[in-house]
């Protein structure tokens, strides 16, 4: 059986003449897209009428765009967020999806830890003072004197507590799903509701999905209840933080500051006043850079679209 594959996803498409000859054994003719960090569904259109599945990364995927594709059998997702995917229009097509759960969990996790580290013993500060022939005593805090929540605790946020634990620091969870008791046992989580998290934590790390429940979560209303010396930290998706909100409450000063690798729009425009915000520390939605996790999530991604492929046939 043969097969026409796209490959969208902007980590897999660099390396992809590695992993050709596994795709073209087994009845696959590769197409490459062009792409810097997604597809639109415009970009979409002209590339998907005779494609029968696809390796994508946050890729477009309307139900619009699905009904352009009458032969696509899969959409194996380069990584876990499928919330760029209509999945009740693909599920009504017939169109598997796949994903990667946990596919980028430590280094997301070594990033936080690093972005607290950072506002904690104010590094940056540190580093220019000294460059700019100083020599003064900047103070800082111990991450045990301090309080992390955790918005989400699935295998990212769990992977957050514990590097938060071996710091010593007191851990607040909160999720919309009931949390395993003998995890919060394990962990020493104390789960607690969103406006008691928002109202203690001097850290707050984003770690849930992008669904109708979390979009525009931290809003005017919610910032509003974090105390004016904490930070909030969004690794997981851009449009869980309303962006404009956000740049008003740090304007104002009533953040000490954010951390930021993922945003409302991306790449983030040039024009973006986060980009000038010396409180603000921002990354290029690059928290999951990882040599050895990102070698897994080729190799579990094309798993997941053979599977499917063969299946079908």
């Amino acid at each position: 059986m043969n097969y026409n594959v796209l490959i969208s996803a902007p980590y897999l498409i660099p390396v992809i003449d590695q992993y050709r000859p596994l795709l073209e054994s087994r009845g696959c003719t590769v197409v490459v897209a062009e792409v810097d960090e997604r597809l639109s569904a415009a970009r979409l259109f002209p590339l998907i009428g005779d494609i029968d599945g696809v390796i994508c990364g946050d890729d477009e995927w309307t139900a619009e765009v699905l009904a352009a594709a009458p032969r696509l059998k899969v959409l194996s997702k380069w990584g876990t967020g499928i919330d760029s995917i209509d999945q009740a229009a693909a599920a009504a097509r017939g169109v598997a999806v796949r994903n990667i759960p946990n596919a980028f969990s430590e280094p997301l996790a070594d990033t936080v830890l690093g972005w607290m580290l950072w506002f904690a013993r104010r590094l940056p500060e540190q580093v220019a003072m000294l460059r700019g022939g100083g020599w003064k005593k900047i103070p800082g805090h111990a991450l045990n004197e301090a309080t992390l929540g955790v918005i989400g605790v699935g295998h990212c946020g769990k992977a957050v507590i514990r590097r938060a634990q071996a710091f010593g620091m007191p851990v607040l969870g909160h999720d919309i799903a009931e949390v395993d008791p003998e995890l919060v046992r394990q962990y020493g989580l104390e789960m607690v509701g969103l406006e008691a998290l928002l109202s203690r934590a001097d850290y707050v790390s984003l770690n849930c999905d992008l669904n109708p429940t979390s979009r525009h979560l931290m809003r005017a209303e919610t910032l509003a209840l974090m105390p004016a010396h904490a930070v909030l930290m969004n690794s997981a998706r851009g449009p869980i933080v309303k962006e404009p909100d956000l740049i008003a409450v740090l304007r104002e000063g009533r953040l000490r500051g954010a951390a930021l690798d993922v945003f409302e729009q991306e790449p983030l425009p040039k024009d973006s006043p986060l980009r000038v915000m010396e409180q603000v520390v921002l990354s290029a939605h690059n928290a999951n850079s990882s040599p050895l996790a990102w070698r897994r999530v080729h190799q579990r991604a094309i798993e997941n679209l053979l599977q499917v492929l063969e299946k079908a046939s």
